[in-house]
């Protein structure tokens, strides 16, 4: 069987699909073994069956999560990229470790959260969802509760990281940031980070997401940041900010707002999204003193997932429920249900799952929701799945927008279409809870940059 080839020059985008024998692969200052074929990783989608279903049993302890000073998730992650790269990773894991430990940062960093971006953000009650659910299961069905991170500044979970890595950009000397986005959220959150610490910013995104988000290109420019089109999808924008960062690695910080790519870019990512976890513990157990039942939340690459998963991963009483798009249904290969349906290889320098069609080529995802189109997610996610503490399920393009609408029509929220995906399969989980059952569903962003999608669709034409 043929060797795929790593595609690991500077030239080139960071992305290497499966492979078809054991390689070694150099990762950075050990060698880790890859064994992946198509035969080894079979997946089959999830069902939901209509009887109460109890927390999943992992099969990998949770106490083996921590990472390695690899970066290691089990056998997903680690630092596969060119040997010129691996010093500038290694200096900004040992910044980040310093950060972390660094009481004068993390002071700076609460108070930029609380005054800037607007923390903590309520855990609110969605009564009449959950009444809407309760009335088609006879009167009995679990209360729904919403992590409403679309209050955040600039309308998403994205500030928490990237205010805290622009910091992290400044601590460190650097004069601009470079970045790339597909819903225009995360660029939109590193702009005005940017703005705000008097950094340089340009954001790298696909010539169709600036088309279909372009109230949030508008912002972004209105913030003093160049937008950069990208002919193909985020992976492709995602490669070219890369590359942008390797040109001047002396002067330029390279803001990943997505939890992939080679350590520690996940790791922190997650970190600093951790904060909404550990605020919804908080606020449950002040609200009805203990702790959610289920967590839900939409999967793109899971920057918004394991903020809302990773404070509870060790509490296995937690059912965790990742949701991802399956687009215009996963026969059609038009969706990006990468944890469902996807195979392992290396995605911009880590081990994770990823879409690949049989040559071993990635695979173009697609979603009504531009921020939930990637080939792969990252590695923390790929080991929640295949330890079994994690769930994933899959919402389609229509049953999104059917969830966007019954959320405006019943609680006045207008969610993103990233975060509808994680409202709709409400429908196919509420049933299989019990009565009074506490589910947090994580509201990622707010939806008004999806407006004219979703009219376009015609939903609200008889309204």
């Amino acid at each position: 069987m043929k060797m795929l080839a790593c595609k690991l020059q500077l030239q080139g985008a960071l992305v290497v699909s499966k492979y078809s024998r054991t390689r070694e692969l150099r990762d950075g200052n050990s060698v880790s073994q890859a064994v992946v074929t198509r035969e080894n990783f079979k997946t089959k989608v999830p069902e939901l069956t209509v009887t109460y279903v109890p927390s999943p049993t992992p099969s990998i302890q949770t106490k083996d999560l921590p990472i390695t000073t690899s970066g290691k998730f089990g056998r997903f992650g680690g630092k596969f990229v060119p040997e010129t790269l691996v010093s500038c990773l290694i200096q900004l894991e040992a910044q980040f470790r310093n950060a972390l430990h660094d009481h004068v940062f993390q002071e700076e960093l609460g108070l930029a959260l609380r005054d800037y971006a607007g923390r903590e953000t309520p855990l609110y009650e969605a009564e009449r969802l959950s009444e809407y659910y309760k009335r088609k299961n006879n009167g009995k069905g679990p209360d729904i509760y919403l992590k409403r991170e679309d209050l955040n500044h600039s309308g998403s979970h994205k500030m928490n990281n990237a205010l805290a890595q622009a910091m992290l950009a400044k601590r460190m000397g650097c004069k601009s940031v470079v970045t790339a986005t597909g819903s225009g959220q995360h660029g939109l959150a590193t702009a005005a980070a940017c703005a705000k610490l008097a950094l340089e910013c340009t954001v790298f995104m696909a010539a169709k997401d600036i088309e279909r988000q372009y109230s949030n290109v508008r912002l972004i420019k209105l913030l003093g940041a160049q937008v950069e089109a990208v002919e193909g999808g985020f992976r492709d924008a995602a490669s070219e900010a890369f590359r942008n960062w390797v040109g001047d690695l002396e002067n330029r910080y390279h803001l990943s707002g997505s939890a992939v790519g080679p350590h520690p870019c996940p790791t922190m990512v997650r970190e600093f999204q951790s904060v909404i976890g550990k605020e919804t513990r908080m606020q449950a157990l002040e609200k009805w003193g203990g702790k959610p039942d289920v967590l839900v939340a939409s999967v793109g690459t899971g920057s918004n997932a394991l903020g809302l998963f990773h404070e509870f991963i060790n509490d296995t009483d937690v059912r965790l429920v990742g949701v991802e798009a399956g687009g215009l249904g996963l026969d059609t290969g038009k969706h990006a249900s990468t944890l469902t349906t996807g195979e392992v290889g290396v995605y911009h320098g880590a081990i994770t799952f990823l879409l690949q069609d049989q040559d071993g080529q990635v695979v173009h995802p697609y979603s009504i929701a531009a921020g939930m189109e990637s080939p792969g997610v990252g590695p923390e996610l790929s080991f929640l799945k295949e330890s079994g503490r994690a769930e994933f399920f899959v919402a389609n393009d229509q049953e999104a927008v059917d969830a966007y609408e019954r959320l405006c029509k019943l609680e006045g929220i207008f969610p993103s279409l990233e975060a509808a995906h994680a409202m709709a399969i409400l429908d196919k989980l509420v049933p299989t809870l019990r009565n009074g059952a506490k589910v947090v569903v994580n509201c990622s962003g707010r939806g008004d940059k999806d407006a004219a999608i979703v009219f376009n669709r015609g939903i609200f034409d008889k309204a």
